[in-house]
């Protein structure tokens, strides 16, 4: 088969959840014997040197990277609410990325385009113009769902009303640019759901659109066994805060939970690491929190700690920094919304906890009992093992494109 992959963002260097994800399907499909070629989005959000990434990586990919200026214009943002275009779509327009894409198809023939997050949708009509290629979305979250989340823990009433007033018109685009796949493979069961949903599907539709829930996976020759020991005990969270449901829950937990946390463990530690660090929060020099940054190795720094802690309130799709943490063999303390789309047994292979006192006595729990830790992430390594194997995920994807094709 022939692929085309229409990415929101360089997938290499996978240095974050979006472009980890994207990643793995590459080098899964190429892996598996098949053609791939890579047409990216390079941002000021996001950049990328095509000179830093690998030669034999370039190669196998033929990957294009386009720049685009994502940063909020406040005219544009402003001329947008008496426009019924979501502008979190709009700022994904660009000529010189049509003009790439146009010239990639004309070159080439493929068997599937793949567009990777819905904000590469407004070139679906591009892909029809130019090719037969099957075209599908790999939906990496349900987006209007992400923004809802964040409008409702929003305390100042005006940014809550503009926020609300967003995702009202990106929920209407969403559901209505499902229509144009012809297959939809969501992260999540629940994700996929919600395409299925009424909602998102007109009656004439419903026959030609393939939707499946197809997660994430993990090589598990990159998540090798151990018998290193972390730092015990240890707190840790990971995850790129330039996203605002990492870093509201982050901000969530200092506040509500980790007073406590250091009254009655005064020598416990809390590091927090992740790409795009606020300067602010090193500041703050919080007792025994521990701001590290960015990390040179993710697995190697999150082997080298106790307890994942992941404090989410909103947000979409599936956490990958979950199951690379379980594939590491962490016990992980978790919200619900933060596990959501993982098929986790509360207490067996995950905490899950979502208020102050479940998190502490989650937390008590792992320090206090080693035995309890290492149970825990025994029991979560082979729950990733059993499910999320890059290969058995690539395999599914196949036969979904062979559904899709057919």
């Amino acid at each position: 088969m022939k692929i085309l992959l229409l990415c929101n963002k360089s997938p290499y260097p996978a240095r974050e959840g979006g472009p980890i994800a994207m990643n793995m399907i590459i080098e899964g499909l190429i892996r598996a014997g098949h053609s791939v070629k890579v047409l990216a989005v390079n941002s000021n959000k996001y950049n990328v040197q095509l000179s830093s990434i690998p030669e034999e990586y370039r190669k196998e990919t033929g990957i294009e990277l386009v720049y685009i200026d994502l940063s909020i214009q406040p005219f544009a943002a402003f001329r947008n609410l008496f426009s019924s275009r979501s502008y979190h779509v709009e700022r994904f327009i660009s000529r010189d990325l049509e003009n790439a894409l146009i010239r990639i198809l004309q070159a080439d023939k493929f068997d599937i385009v793949q567009f990777e997050m819905l904000y590469m949708s407004p070139y679906v009509q591009v892909v029809r113009k130019y090719s037969d290629a099957r075209i599908v979305l790999r939906a990496h979250n349900i987006e209007h769902l992400i923004w809802q989340r964040v409008a409702s823990s929003t305390k100042n009433p005006v940014k809550r009303l503009y926020l609300q007033h967003l995702v009202r018109k990106l929920k209407k685009y969403e559901c209505s640019t499902v229509r144009q796949f012809d297959g939809i493979a969501a992260i999540t069961e629940q994700d996929a759901a919600f395409f299925r949903s009424a909602e998102c599907r007109q009656p004439e539709a419903g026959s030609r659109i393939s939707i499946e829930a197809i997660p994430f996976g993990i090589d598990p020759d990159q998540f090798p066994e151990t018998n290193a020991e972390p730092e015990f005990p240890s707190l840790f969270s990971i995850g790129a805060m330039n996203w605002i449901p990492n870093l509201e829950g982050i901000c969530w937990f200092l506040e509500k939970v980790w007073p406590e946390i250091h009254r009655k463990y005064p020598g416990l530690h809390y590091y927090l690491a992740g790409r795009h660090m606020p300067g602010w929060l090193s500041k703050k020099r919080l007792p025994n929190v521990e701001v590290v940054g960015e990390v040179e190795d993710a697995t190697a720094f999150m082997r080298s700690k106790a307890i994942l802690i992941v404090p989410l309130f909103s947000g979409s799709g599936i956490r990958i920094k979950i199951i690379e943490g379980m594939a590491t063999g962490k016990p992980i303390i978790a919200t619900t919304i933060g596990a959501e789309g993982i098929h986790y047994t509360r207490d067996k292979n995950i905490f899950i906890a979502d208020t102050p006192d479940e998190f502490i006595r989650c937390i008590s729990a792992c320090i206090e009992n080693k035995a309890t830790c290492k149970t825990i992430g025994r029991n979560a390594r082979d729950l990733i093992l059993a499910e999320y194997n890059r290969d058995l995920i690539i395999s599914k994807l196949l036969g979904f494109y062979q559904k899709v094709g057919g």
